[in-house]
């Protein structure tokens, strides 16, 4: 992912509507078996993403990293007799990866630091929030702490407890908090020794519930679920590389205890903790019941950095090697063993593996190189993985760099439109050489809306989406990117996304509901499928449709998307070959205008809404995105998958 600009504003479109669409469902021709995996997800941290999203982690700046000189995000609370004072200390560390702590010195008693969170601490009623940090005391007689979810100014407390006196000694301590009845999204997390002397503080967290216990926030991934992903493309973009070496994504330093944890800074301007590491990643697709598509770090960075293929580049191939062991191998190799000893002894299903993101951009010339040198040690060691290249694609940078000669299987595509450029290249697929590599859309969105996706934008998605159905034996995956946005003031550096949320609520925008309508009513066989009378849309002189459908099938029950992106109604007459048809239900997602769309506070403006039909001829609304499933009846000589 790179920071394109969008297009100016086009001419208006006109559009020459059709009485009435013909649409014929082949299903006495032979079909064409489809991809088991077209939909899946892709994610990065951006946007907040995962820091004060979807790794559930309400302390900011747990480890005292985020600023060199003072303490960001914490304060030092005091009552009118107190004396206190808050620094950052490098002088006492907890071990090389917690360098730094917080120094609290206590001359008359009362005083405290308190942490604000991610825009606030999120209290919801009834919850057990989980909490730990390590300390030291030095003084005369240690005292017990008083830890609480409190509001801004202290005078509501939403939850309290006690912690034993400190020791002299950096020791872990925990804690649970338990909140009351009373909803918040903008508490506070205060630490408040009963005595005086001085404390160091590192390390601290708190948790929520999470989904199935593995520290991701539940409501973000109950969406995410929704979309009935069957992958996840991880680390994802730019932040598999970083800026610079130091801070590319480092896998090695992501795993075991989160003290172990050095952190880094992500490549959109905040730090990264790494509490969201490779085995959170993996675990986060065991929940999902999603396949992990690995993406390794490539030897190229942000500032366009790299090393050429050679024996300087090595050590990031075998790192590489050891990263799929990690993932793959059983207790007795030596990374299997230590992805043991992190909590899961049973390996992880792999079958994909990138190499690097978005190669293309080095101008060096140098990834043909670099992807032979990974490409040929991982089919060595795991012949069975498919390898994933990051240039080459047909239209992806218009083609300008060559697909490494002879290791190509798939090629991975980043489109970045408005919805008249996805509508103008939704037959883009229609056209490619199928003996040429297979593609991974790896990244893709219509950018229309702020901070989350509006209806135009979703007619887009839409649009392209039918196009990838229809040749999904080519194109055999695709991510929406990005996914997630903080949706509080400064939280987004990406706009359109597709799920947005702040400290207590999620929702999706009119864009996710559309992918969760095609993720969720998908067969495993294309139908081949023709069309007559198809309404057009004009631009800048450029005639395009304005009318998209895709046609798939699954044991007799066939999927029908239907795609209207006019401001008037569009009757559609259905006709089946080879088949009757029974049992139908409808599910539309439309908008009064293209501007339509959901927000924080009105989530639910845009739904699908389900019905059930007596035809499959419909008169679609304006605006508007509507699938049809229904069962059929196939003739004795029907068309089978091949």
């Amino acid at each position: 992912m790179r920071k394109y600009l969008l297009p100016a504003a086009l001419a208006l479109t006109a559009c020459k509507a059709s009485a009435q669409t013909r649409l014929t469902l082949h299903l006495d021709t032979p079909m064409v078996a489809m991809s088991p995996r077209l939909y899946g997800l892709m994610t990065e941290e951006i946007n907040f993403s995962y820091e004060g999203g979807l790794y559930d982690e309400l302390i900011r700046n747990r480890s005292f990293k985020d600023s060199a000189k003072t303490a960001a995000f914490w304060s030092l609370v005091q009552t009118p007799t107190s004396q206190a004072t808050m620094s950052l200390d490098r002088q006492h560390p907890l071990n090389d990866a917690m360098p730094v702590s917080l120094r609290l010195d206590i001359a008359k008693a009362g005083a405290g630091v308190t942490n604000q969170g991610f825009w606030g601490i999120p209290v919801r009623p009834n919850q057990v929030y989980k909490g730990s940090f390590y300390a030291k005391y030095k003084g005369a007689s240690s005292q017990p702490l008083t830890l609480k979810i409190e509001s801004p100014d202290g005078d509501t407390v939403f939850a309290q407890t006690t912690v034993d006196p400190i020791g002299n000694d950096w020791k872990q301590y925990t804690f649970t908090l338990k909140t009351a009845g009373t909803p918040s999204a903008n508490a506070r997390f205060s630490i408040r020794p009963a005595g005086e002397g001085t404390y160091w503080f590192t390390q601290v967290s708190l948790f929520p519930p999470t989904y199935d216990d593995h520290g991701l926030r539940p409501d973000l991934m109950q969406l995410l679920a929704g979309m009935k992903p069957s992958f996840l493309r991880f680390p994802g973009g730019n932040y598999v590389e970083g800026w610079n070496f130091s801070n590319r994504w480092n896998w090695k330093e992501t795993i075991g205890p989160a003290e172990q944890r050095p952190g880094h800074l992500s490549p959109w301007g905040y730090r990264s903790t790494d509490g969201m590491g490779l085995l959170e990643f993996l675990e986060w697709c065991e929940d999902l019941h999603m396949e992990p598509l690995l993406a390794v770090f490539a030897g190229y960075t942000l500032n366009t950095d790299y090393l050429t293929a050679g024996p300087f580049l090595q050590p990031f191939v075998d790192d590489a090697l050891d990263e799929i062991e990690y993932v793959t191998g059983d207790v007795h190799t030596k990374w299997g063993a230590q992805r043991a000893k992190d909590g899961h002894p049973d390996p992880f299903p792999l079958h994909f593996v990138e190499i690097g993101n978005e190669d293309g951009f080095d101008l060096s010339g140098s990834y043909e190189g670099r992807y032979a040198q990974f490409y040929d040690a991982i089919k060595t060691k795991y012949p069975g993985l498919q390898v994933i290249s990051t240039v080459g694609g047909k239209d992806w940078l218009g083609g300008r760099f060559p697909a490494p000669a002879g290791r190509t299987e798939i090629v991975d595509e980043h489109y970045y439109r408005n919805a008249w450029e996805m509508e103008a290249h939704a037959h883009q697929y229609d056209h490619y050489d199928r003996s040429g590599p297979k593609v991974f859309v790896g990244e893709w969105a219509t950018r229309e809306g702020s901070p989350t996706t509006n209806f135009n934008a979703a007619l887009g998605d839409a649009a392209w989406m039918t196009g990838m159905e229809n040749n999904a034996d080519h194109v055999i995956m695709a991510s929406y990117a990005p996914l997630l946005v903080r949706v509080d003031p400064g939280g987004m550096q990406w706009r359109s996304d597709l799920i947005g949320y702040n400290t207590l609520t999620a929702y999706g925008s009119p864009s996710y509901y559309a992918q969760a309508l095609f993720s969720n009513h998908l067969g495993n066989a294309i139908i081949k499928t023709s069309a007559d009378n198809v309404p057009t849309q004009t631009k800048d002189d450029k005639t395009i449709d304005a009318f998209f459908y895709s046609a798939t099938t699954k044991n007799d029950t066939v999927y029908l998307k239907l795609v209207n992106t006019q401001s008037t109604a569009q009757k559609v007459v259905v006709d089946i070959t080879g088949a009757t048809w029974k049992s139908a239900t409808m599910w539309t997602l439309k908008a009064d205008s293209p501007t339509g769309t959901n927000t924080i506070d009105d989530p639910q403006k845009i739904v699908p809404v389900e019905t059930t039909v007596k035809t499959l001829n419909q008169t679609l609304p304006p605006y508007s995105i509507t699938v049809l499933q229904f069962m059929v009846q196939r003739s004795a000589r029907d068309g089978r998958s091949r």
